[in-house]
């Protein structure tokens, strides 16, 4: 039989691919999307595809929009929908910094308590987070998003021993870089207020993002993650990214204040 899978953020990215590879899988997709208009343009690009899938307006920071998806009977979450915002600490604007918490930490977790109280209750669901490797290692220029991810983390890391007990997965999904857009519109995000004030570190340099990889590999993966019985509290990729992580991670201990 096949799950019923809210998928958040299912407008574009790795949200779109999973919700028409689950799809076209005979699983119960429900693809929330931000605004009306991505709603239309969805509906539409499923019924073209063939495919059935039901969509709706899920803005995860609108109340509204969360009450009405947590009126929904569902097997997992697909705790996905997520912005990136650069920038380098000492000069992001803290409202932008704290609109990516909004998004990426309290407004997903306002929706995993509010599905897993029924999980619980139940004795079964599956809570499927999408993190980043930014989430695991240090990435300069994009601290407000990698400091996100690695609250995720944290509150992924806590869920998982909480909830095990009561029949209840929680797992994460890390990608790397993929091209998806979302690195590359999320590089580009500084500049709206860069020139605003005065700045005391250099800009990041500006460099073509010509290494990322294709999110096939990704929505794959995430697609496992979702479908399989028991699957792995984490799911990297690319293997590259993996590989750079355990390394970056092993060298943390060795590091140094004034370099490394």
């Amino acid at each position: 039989m096949g799950k019923t899978v809210l998928v958040t953020g299912a407008a574009s990215g790795f949200g779109r691919g999973v919700a028409f590879g689950l799809a076209r899988r005979g699983h119960n997709v429900i693809a929330g999307c931000q605004i009306w208009p991505q709603v239309w343009e969805l509906r539409n690009a499923a019924k073209d595809d063939g495919v059935e899938m039901q969509v709706i307006k899920l803005d995860v920071l609108n109340e509204i929009d969360r009450a009405h998806a947590l009126g929904l009977k569902i097997d997992v979450l697909f705790n996905n929908a997520g912005i990136m915002e650069s920038g380098p600490m000492v000069e992001i604007p803290m409202t932008v910094f704290r609109s990516v918490f909004e998004t990426n930490v309290f407004a997903a977790l306002e929706l995993a308590q509010g599905f897993a109280r029924g999980m619980v209750k139940r004795g079964s669901g599956r809570i499927v987070w999408t993190s980043s490797v930014a989430g695991l290692v240090k990435v300069p220029f994009d601290g407000a998003y990698a400091a996100s991810k690695h609250a995720v983390e944290g509150i992924c890391s806590a869920m998982h021993e909480e909830l095990k007990p009561y029949g209840v997965e929680v797992v994460t999904v890390n990608p790397g870089a993929f091209r998806t857009g979302f690195n590359d519109t999320g590089m580009e995000s500084m500049d709206q207020w860069w020139g605003e004030g005065e700045r005391v570190v250099a800009h990041w340099p500006v460099r073509e993002l010509n290494r990322q990889h294709d999110p096939a590999d990704m929505i794959e993966a995430m697609i496992d993650v979702i479908e399989t019985d028991n699957p792995p509290y984490r799911t990297v990729r690319p293997a590259s990214a993996e590989e750079m992580v355990r390394k970056e991670q092993a060298g943390i201990w060795e590091r140094r204040a004034s370099g490394g």
